[in-house]
């Protein structure tokens, strides 16, 4: 009955963020509408997405080289994969025609937000992004070469059948 009541109120969670941020879009849109005009609230929304696709592709390739910088100093990426992730969702938002959307998306562009963000979610939930170490792969493997013979003592045929070079 618990595991109904949780997804319940997950369920009553993800349709009030889908009423709710419509809404909210709405209602800025026409407020700022009011205030500066339809047309210049049409090319506000285009440039947001512009600047944020632009911001977002500089994030990006500037987290895919921190990650790689920490893989071949042998540590897994954990923080990197967090703000990477971040950025991603912020892309989608700033894609996402709205003022509402656009906010949260340049919030997650925000590196000092996204550090706020995670120690919230690391505190909240069950994620956690710790540091941990790998050993990066090398030619320095423990593989063993040589050579074998399969002896079955009951059955003459097998063992010389299946003798390896």
């Amino acid at each position: 009955m618990k595991e109904v009541e949780e997804q319940k109120d997950q369920f009553m969670r993800f349709i009030i963020i889908f009423l709710i941020i419509p809404l909210a879009e709405v209602f800025a849109f026409l407020n700022v509408g009011k205030e500066i005009g339809i047309l210049n609230t049409l090319l506000l929304c285009v440039l947001t997405a512009v600047v944020g696709g632009f911001l977002v592709r500089l994030q990006g390739l500037e987290m895919l080289i921190k990650a790689q910088t920490s893989l071949i100093g042998g540590k897994m990426p954990l923080n990197e994969i967090f703000s990477g992730f971040c950025i991603v969702v912020s892309g989608a938002l700033l894609l996402t025609p709205g003022f509402v959307t656009d906010i949260l998306g340049f919030l997650l562009l925000f590196p000092p937000f996204r550090v706020v963000l995670k120690d919230f979610l690391s505190k909240n939930t069950n994620f956690n992004a710790k540091s941990y170490q790998y050993r990066p792969n090398n030619d320095n493997d423990d593989t063993i070469e040589g050579q074998y013979e399969r002896v079955d003592k009951n059955n003459p045929a097998i063992d010389s059948d299946n003798k390896a070079d």
